[in-house]
């Protein structure tokens, strides 16, 4: 499955057009160009946006932020998913889940974790 997902936005086109000529200008694809100023100016710790300069070859910079939010979380984990979740090695996890300790089903061979019944589980109740 693709870490990608589209994304459709109308600009103002003036502003089209400078993102059209920094990608060429740049040699980029106009999505690379998005994604790599998103993940640039984003605070590494807290993903909260930071200030955007883009220089376009002028005298004049264009300055502005963006708005980005977090993806929520899935309610269904894969293991690898839950030991990122639980910071516990992925084969622990497994053996617990095999050993009915921890909630969870197999699903075609591949276990999945609803993640309100693990956090459940993890606080006791």
């Amino acid at each position: 499955m693709s870490q990608e997902r589209p994304l459709y936005v109308r600009l103002p086109a003036p502003e089209a057009e400078k993102l059209e000529r920094a990608a060429h200008s740049l040699r980029l694809a106009k999505k690379d160009l998005v994604t790599a100023l998103i993940a640039r100016h984003l605070d590494p710790v807290t993903d909260a946006p930071r200030r955007v300069v883009v220089e376009l070859g002028s005298d004049q910079l264009t300055v502005g932020h963006a708005a980005v939010r977090p993806a929520e979380p899935p309610e269904v984990l894969t293991l690898a998913q839950l030991a990122d979740l639980v910071q516990t090695p992925a084969e622990d996890l497994e053996a617990m889940a095999e050993a009915g300790e921890l909630p969870g089903r197999r699903i075609g061979g591949e276990w999945r974790f609803a993640r309100a019944a693990v956090l459940a589980w993890l606080a006791g109740h």
